[in-house]
């Protein structure tokens, strides 16, 4: 059974209860917060291993839990699921360049809610293959999760990092966003490929050093991606 927290962040008392009744079903610990001051607070004292994020709250609004959360060193990589009634493009996108890994609209299935939360738990698993890799000045640990530029240590996303690897990996061959969608959010994201190009965007932002003409992950036009590991 799974021994990870979760946070289910909603203003809605049914909601957090009826997401809590479903994920302790499925061995999760369940922690909850009806607003964005209480969330913060439970965030930096219990770590937990995932949240479960409303946008709607009172106070502090999921955007501004979501920057602060990205912002902290020690919680920066913790996965975030936007769960929200706000369904508009602008809002997802927003919410996705914050660094939520997902974003799910309201009403929601409660079987694929949970098929999200597992498949984002598991890429949380270190791997067990024992590799790092060098490249410019970046180099990459994969067991450990831990990118670094020029010895300083970079803080990526969960997703971040899986498209790094998957790039690194895969070195020379070009990456559909379809097949980089479908790999790293392990489900069919409603054909919304924007969400690889903004994460994309983001990883190159931490990793090149000039984000506006990258050398480390070029851009095949009308395709996807490539990583580039020689200069």
């Amino acid at each position: 059974m799974a021994e990870e927290k979760i946070l289910v962040v909603d203003d809605e008392a049914n909601i957090r209860e009826l997401i809590g009744f479903n994920l302790k079903k499925e061995g999760y610990n369940i922690l909850n917060a009806g607003d964005g001051i209480s969330a913060l607070k439970i965030i930096k004292e219990e770590k937990p291993s995932l949240i479960l994020l409303d946008l709607m709250l009172p106070g502090v609004n999921g955007f501004e839990v979501c920057k602060e959360v990205r912002k902290d060193k020690d919680l920066s990589s913790t996965p975030i699921i936007i769960l929200s009634a706000k369904d508009a493009e602008f809002d997802k996108v927003l919410g996705l360049e914050l660094g939520a890994d997902d974003y799910i609209t309201k009403p929601f299935s409660v079987r694929e809610l949970v098929a999200r939360v597992k498949a984002v738990l598991r890429r949380t698993v270190p791997m067990a293959e024992s590799k790092s890799v060098l490249f410019y000045n970046i180099s990459v640990d994969f067991e450990n999760h831990e990118v670094k530029k020029e010895g300083k240590k970079v803080d990526l996303t969960l997703k971040e990092f899986d498209l790094l690897e998957i790039l690194v990996k895969n070195k020379g061959r070009v990456m559909t966003r379809d097949f980089l969608l479908d790999k790293i959010w392990g489900y069919e994201y409603l054909g919304e490929t924007r969400t690889v190009d903004v994460h994309i965007r983001h990883l190159r932002q931490k990793i090149e050093d000039d984000d506006k003409n990258p050398k480390i992950i070029e851009t095949i036009r009308g395709v996807g991606y490539r990583f580039n590991p020689e200069e």
